[in-house]
């Protein structure tokens, strides 16, 4: 049981960072502190949610399995990239109307991405592990030197981030639990600190390198970027082990929302760009962050929230389990 509570502990930690992440991003060209703070989590916190998946991918490559898969992944995307294009144009935002439905509003590219890697899997998961997985490096590497690719179809990601999903896929959870020594943890701290200071006083990091979503021309590196996304490559392993090695083992009261993370993914969006169109917040010291932190933490327990699944559940699980229970306790 505390193996499976260290994966909703990850989970947890994870989906925050993801929310406190969209938060600070506007304010990440008026402060250094911020921008150190973001660089800083994105090194690991995308690659690492992404190893996970991959790691609870073990069942895939069955037509039943990807069928199953397309009604989970494809049908809530479809929904939500409607919802989400009424919504921003309801807010005022103006990039409302993307070119297509293969175009992922925001923070949807992940669905997209994630059905592709488990159809990819049915081709790797024939590949010996170590083959198949320097292969996907290749890959990755590779696409940045294809000046169309970027958010259309979230090809760019999808290829890009592509070898942390197989090594999730190939490690089992006593490969995991091997990091959680008390000297790797130490090392781990040490560098996890050691990535902050140099990320402060490195010159400014663009950070679509770590998004991954658009070619090396655009990120101005047409020749050399191979090698910088090599070295990301290297950067955000070290980083993922270093953050998964720290996270405690023991079931809290909150460990439970590590199961509900999709809820804050899909729904997190509508916070955070009405935050942002509303322009409602700004960041004139620590006090500022800490507190943009405490409403990150809050959406993601609110988001999580038995009440709000309930109203979201049958567009993004296609049931009505919660409301129905709900209501059969009240006409008991």
């Amino acid at each position: 049981m505390e193996r499976y509570a260290y994966f909703d502990n990850v989970k947890v930690l994870l989906i925050f960072l993801v929310v406190f992440g969209h938060i600070i991003q506007p304010f990440t060209d008026s402060s250094s502190g911020i921008q150190t703070l973001y660089t800083w989590m994105y090194t690991f916190h995308m690659p690492a949610f992404i190893f996970l998946a991959g790691f609870f991918a073990k069942g895939s490559g069955s037509i039943t399995y990807i069928k199953k898969l397309a009604k989970k992944l494809l049908i809530p995307y479809l929904i939500f990239q409607a919802i989400y294009t009424i919504y921003y144009f309801v807010i005022g935002k103006e990039d409302w109307l993307m070119d297509s439905i293969f175009y992922p509003h925001w923070s949807l590219w992940f669905l997209f991405s994630l059905f592709c890697w488990h159809i990819l899997l049915i081709i790797f998961k024939r590949i010996p592990p170590v083959y198949g997985i320097l292969i996907a490096i290749l890959i990755g590497l590779s696409v940045g030197y294809i000046g169309k690719i970027g958010h259309t179809f979230s090809l760019s990601r999808t290829f890009v981030f592509l070898p942390f999903f197989l090594i999730g896929f190939w490690l089992s959870k006593d490969h995991l639990m091997k990091i959680k020594g008390k000297a790797v943890q130490v090392i781990s701290i040490g560098i996890l600190i050691g990535a902050a200071i140099v990320i402060h006083y490195a010159p400014d990091i663009n950070s679509g390198w770590l998004l991954a979503s658009k070619s090396y021309s655009d990120l101005g590196s047409p020749e050399y970027g191979g090698f910088a996304r090599f070295f990301i490559y290297i950067t955000s392993s070290i980083m993922v082990i270093s953050v998964l090695s720290l996270v405690p083992t023991k079931r809290f009261k909150w460990t439970h929302i590590g199961s509900q993370t999709t809820y804050v993914y899909l729904l997190h969006g509508f916070f955070i760009q009405y935050f942002r169109q509303a322009n409602l917040f700004k960041v004139d010291g620590l006090l500022d962050v800490v507190g943009l932190g405490a409403l990150s933490l809050a959406i993601v327990f609110i988001l999580s929230s038995r009440p709000v699944r309930g109203i979201w559940q049958p567009m993004i699980e296609g049931k009505t389990t919660i409301l129905k229970n709900a209501f059969s306790r009240i006409t008991v």
